[in-house]
């Protein structure tokens, strides 16, 4: 059994799904991990054990000859400048999402990849929320027809904690958070819809969070927990000290085959949720909730048949509890990851997918700061990509 030696560059927060990844009894093994913060990587040393390398310098990692593949899980804005370097040293990549915080960067990765032969996997794991995959079924079983018309609305109470009081909140480091969060939705519209956006148009503004008056200042790192006690939004202290991102966004989008799609995300709203409404030719499909917990589900609901008003549709699927991160989604995800390293199929987004739903975030964001001029979407440059490079599958044409 060959081995596979993994590191993680970006260990703090999300860089512990790294961890699900460490399986020696199938030879894969976490050997080292990169934070700039030593103290919070022991808890490494509890799922890994004491021998793995702990180190501030992402750089001893790259250098490593001995290691095949790297997670890459720093902010937003560093997922080129790491993700190439593991790259360029051969290494095959799990990136998390978005890919990067620019349509250039997204294709100098791809690019680089292609170039050096290695796997890259961005870790899109809303792909694998039950919710999501039921709608999908739904769809490719013929439930509702032809689809013809996707929204989503995303409601993000936490928005004030946890992307206005950090480097999301500045344009030059995430671009948009059309982007840090709609990145997730714009992907599954796209799979959704079995195409790619070819025009987007965009409109927003920053609502609430510019008029608040609690800053930090710019050496303290914040504190940006979710505490349910904060609100009202313009209530809320240590705010960051450049905040230029809009905190309400709507975008709409043409897709290549005809499929009309809207997205809006809110960052001051009460609750959270995204709730996704999906119609075809032959009827309609909505989420209720987009994850189930160990103490509610989340459901789908099918409208199939005319009425007036029919709350609960007419059929309706509850969707179990699953547990590991994200309802069951991040331990798939790593899987699909683990999976393209031995040259299996692999059932998350592509690569180019990936690039695709930051090329609608970034024009998005170009078309809502712009007078809500219509942007065109350009496809991603032609590469001879192998089936090693592109093992996750790409989005479902629909018929």
């Amino acid at each position: 059994m060959k081995e596979y030696r993994l590191a993680v560059i970006g260990a703090d927060n999300r860089g512990k799904i790294s961890t699900l990844a460490h399986q020696p009894e199938r030879g894969f093994k976490l050997v080292a991990a990169s934070s700039l913060n030593l103290e919070k990587m022991e808890v490494y040393r509890t799922t890994c054990g004491n021998e793995i390398r702990l180190t501030t310098d992402y750089r001893t990692i790259i250098s490593d000859p001995s290691i095949d593949a790297v997670f890459v899980c720093t902010p937003d804005y560093l997922h080129e400048k790491h993700s190439l370097a593991a790259i360029r040293a051969g290494k095959s990549v799990f990136l998390e999402k978005p890919m990067a915080i620019s349509i250039k960067g997204c294709d100098r990765i791809l690019k680089a990849a292609q170039e050096n032969g290695v796997k890259l996997y961005v870790g899109h794991n809303m792909r694998f929320y039950p919710v999501m995959r039921k709608m999908k079924e739904l769809i490719m079983q013929g439930a509702i027809g032809r689809v013809e018309a996707i929204w989503c609305r995303h409601f993000i109470s936490y928005g004030g904690d946890a992307y206005f009081k950090n480097w999301n909140s500045e344009r030059k480091k995430s671009t948009s958070l059309l982007l840090q969060k709609g990145a997730h939705d714009l992907d599954i519209i796209q799979w959704l819809a079995g195409a790619y956006p070819q025009v987007v148009v965009g409109m927003g503004k920053l609502s609430v969070y510019d008029k608040t008056t609690n800053r930090r200042s710019p050496e303290d790192s914040g504190d940006y927990r979710w505490n349910l006690e904060h609100w009202p939004p313009l209530a809320q202290t240590g705010m960051s000290p450049v905040i230029d991102v809009e905190d309400h966004s709507m975008l709409m989008l043409q897709m290549e085959n005809g499929v009309q799609a809207s997205y809006t995300q809110c960052h001051y709203s009460p609750d959270a949720v995204r709730n996704y409404t999906i119609i075809g030719t032959e009827g309609r499909i909505e989420n209720f909730g987009d994850s189930s917990t160990s103490t509610k589900n989340a459901s789908v609901h099918l409208w199939n048949k005319r009425s007036s008003y029919a709350e609960r549709g007419n059929e309706i699927f509850e969707i179990p509890f699953v547990a590991g991160g994200h309802g069951g989604a991040d331990p798939q995800n790593v899987e699909a990851f683990l999976s393209l390293l031995l040259n299996e199929s692999s059932s998350g987004a592509s690569p180019v997918d990936a690039r695709m739903a930051v090329a609608a975030g970034c024009l998005g964001a170009e078309s809502l700061r712009n007078g809500s001029r219509p942007k065109i979407v350009p496809p991603p440059p032609v590469y001879n990509i192998t089936a090693a490079f592109t093992a996750a599958s790409p989005s479902e044409k629909r018929s």
